[in-house]
């Protein structure tokens, strides 16, 4: 089901899925989707449900169980406190000079952020940024057991991340392959989706009036492209209780892809209007969920933001365009919800 990009004459293209959700059901409330889940994208039902109890360690898509151990909150929250402190000193750091974003998007953006962030870190951990590790589980495993098994290994009071210091402090060879899990689990995420972030901003707004904020661009772009179109949540007792359309084995998805195009809530809803934010608070704005939920939100909201922000800055700031000859872009359906592919080059005639 092809969407257009607004006024550019650009089309985007949604998987089957997810163009059958827009087609279907947005506007909706409440809705079966399958003989046992439960479709919710309206912002009262999804609130409360969000709001009845904690995600469970299944349902956290970054800290499920790694390798049949449970992470637990605590430890989760320190991982999390770790790699945003590599962003931080990162950030604090010069940008390198000269650096060429031309190219195809997400994955340029991807290696940028991978270097500048975590670039002092061996080899056997920056492979684990390769977004070639999506293709399957298997080939993420293999990587994690070589990596584990090599002969010289970082060692503590080398130059490294913190994120890399915990494969350092590994004693045995269980805690190294777990150590290396928990690497791909923190670090890779916050590169995926702020380069993911910004090259659907690009595809939808791009080019845009130099005196529209980044911040506004990237919310915009949050809105028509979240990054977890659906947020699940397991068949528990409370739900029932909050709307009678829920039953007691069903499981219930919440569609942040559907709240956020929904014309009850947003004015023009399927235009790229970064100006709607100059008025809208991103901590409240109705059914407005990129995040998650008030009562839970995403851990690494704090680092994606300023990444994105400073990342649409360097492609602003170097005159780089969508390439005019590329009019279509697919949504696929994965977990991080962004366009396929999109290709910036430097304006004709630019050197």
């Amino acid at each position: 089901m092809p969407i257009s990009a607004g006024p550019r004459a650009r089309t985007t293209v949604f998987a089957p899925r997810l163009a059958a959700l827009l087609r279907d059901h947005l506007g909706q409330d409440v809705f079966r989707l399958e003989s046992d889940t439960i479709g919710v994208a309206g912002p009262e039902v999804a609130d409360r449900i969000l709001a009845a109890r904690r995600a469970t360690e299944t349902e956290r898509p970054t800290f499920k169980p790694l390798h049949g151990r449970s992470i637990s909150r605590n430890e989760a929250s320190s991982v999390m406190r770790t790699i945003g402190g590599d962003v931080r000193e990162a950030l604090k750091r010069p940008l390198p000079a000269e650096v060429d974003l031309a190219g195809p998007w997400p994955i340029t953006g991807h290696m940028f952020l991978r270097d500048l962030i975590l670039g002092k870190d061996p080899y056997r951990l920056r492979m684990l940024m390769s977004r070639n590790l999506e293709l399957t589980p298997k080939l993420t495993w293999s990587v994690i057991v070589a990596g584990a098994a090599l002969p010289g290994r970082p060692k503590p009071g080398d130059d490294l991340t913190g994120t890399a210091g915990m494969l350092a402090d590994a004693k045995t060879y269980q805690d190294r392959r777990y150590a290396m899990g928990m690497y791909r689990r923190a670090a890779a995420p916050v590169c995926f989706t702020v380069s993911t972030l910004v090259a659907n901003a690009l595809w939808l707004g791009a080019p845009f009036d130099g005196s529209t904020p980044n911040r506004d661009i990237i919310h915009e772009s949050l809105r028509l492209l979240p990054p977890s179109w659906n947020i699940l949540r397991y068949a528990s007792p409370e739900y029932p209780e909050i709307d009678r359309r829920i039953g007691p084995g069903d499981d219930v998805l919440l569609l942040p892809l559907l709240s956020h195009r929904n014309p009850a809530l947003w004015e023009d809803p399927e235009e790229f209007r970064p100006e709607r934010w100059d008025s809208l608070d991103p901590e409240t704005a109705p059914g407005y969920l990129p995040f998650g939920h008030s009562s839970e939100r995403c851990w690494g909201r704090h680092m994606v933001m300023p990444l994105a922000e400073l990342l649409l800055d360097q492609v602003r700031g170097a005159g780089l365009v969508v390439d005019p000859e590329q009019q279509r872009a697919r949504v696929p359906l994965v977990g991080l919800l962004g366009v396929e592919e999109v290709r910036l080059v430097k304006p004709r005639g630019a050197r």
